[in-house]
């Protein structure tokens, strides 16, 4: 089963993490990523292209199941304005073992950080500014080809 929501509405983690749960797995892993409050960030502004941005992520969902044994895939990207301490991506797996559901997961973030079509711009307070895509992210997806 692969789930996919793109949207403005905070993220239900609760919600989110059984129905991950509901699966049965043996192996569950998540990532929560929130809104950093360093460098001071006071808002997060996160644009996409509907139906593009869920095409993409829908991809790698499937490409997760193709390379690991997986019972389920969660995807939930927040889009809108959010600010510090808000959660912004929340990624589940679920696996009939736990290294399946381990690195499924963190293939996906590393893959969503390059792949997926979002743009960000943060406001600070010397303004606003768009986000360049950073050398790390790519270093990371690259490490799962």
């Amino acid at each position: 089963m692969i789930r996919v929501s793109v949207q403005p509405a905070p993220i239900d983690l609760a919600t989110e993490i059984a129905g991950a749960e509901a699966k049965g797995a043996g192996g569950i892993a998540s990532f929560t990523g929130s809104v950093r409050a360093d460098d001071g960030v006071t808002e997060l502004v996160l644009e996409h292209y509907p139906g593009m941005t869920e095409a993409a992520l829908i991809g790698m969902a499937e490409e997760a199941f193709t390379r690991w044994n997986l019972l389920a895939v969660t995807i939930v990207h927040r889009v809108g304005a959010m600010v510090p301490g808000d959660h912004i991506v929340f990624i589940a797996t679920a696996a009939a073992h736990r290294r399946e559901a381990l690195e499924s997961c963190a293939y996906l973030i590393d893959r969503l950080k390059t792949d997926a079509p979002f743009w960000k711009r943060e406001t600070r307070g010397e303004g606003a500014r768009w986000v360049e895509a950073r050398a790390a992210d790519a270093d990371a997806a690259e490490r799962w080809t």
